[in-house]
Parts: structure tokens; C-alpha cells; sequence
């Protein structure tokens, strides 16, 4: 598999040799965690989703709000993920019957 341009650019960003992009494509070497991690970053995806571990993408409006939620009281996240478990009962409750 050739690297694109825009795939070059993107390894240039994190430092990593053109030879090393290569080897990386014909699965002779891994990358480190430090450069698993910031393609992650460039790509706005998982280390899991990069490394095939999930096929699933976080939406990145969702990620963050659940980060605001993990620094409310315990309380107001009782009652935020109460909401949010109604919304899901429901929502698949109307998906089976329609």
C-alpha cells in the first residue's frame, strides 16, 4: 500500500522518517506507543480503533460531553445517566416496534 501525500504529511508532523513509513505499510516494524498515540491524535481516533481492536468511532461531541459529565458531583451524574438510560430504553423500545 502506497502512502499518500496526505498520509507523508501527517508522519512528517510526528517525525517520522519516510523508511520508517515504509516499513510500518509492510508490517516489518510497529510503531511505538508515543507514535501510536499521536497518530491517534492526527487521525481524532482511539489507539483501539487504530490498532483494528474496535470497528467503532467515538463522535467526538459525545466523548467530550461525557468528560464534562465525569467531573459533576456524583450525584448530578446519578441523575444525568438516569436521563440518558430513560432515552435509551425508550429509543430502542420504539426501534423494535416501528
Amino acid at each position: 500500500m502506497a502512502c499518500s501525500s496526505t498520509n507523508l504529511t501527517h508522519f512528517q508532523r510526528i517525525e517520522v522518517h519516510q523508511n520508517v513509513i515504509g516499513k510500518y505499510e509492510r508490517e516489518e516494524a510497529k510503531p511505538s506507543i508515543e507514535i501510536a498515540s499521536k497518530l491517534a491524535d492526527i487521525f481524532n481516533v482511539s489507539l483501539d480503533y487504530l490498532v483494528g481492536k474496535t470497528e467503532f468511532l467515538v463522535d467526538e461531541d459525545i466523548s467530550k460531553r461525557i468528560l464534562t459529565i465525569q467531573k459533576f458531583p456524583e450525584e448530578d451524574r446519578k441523575h444525568i445517566l438516569f436521563a440518558i438510560d430513560a432515552v435509551i430504553r425508550d429509543t430502542k423500545a420504539r426501534l423494535a416496534y416501528s
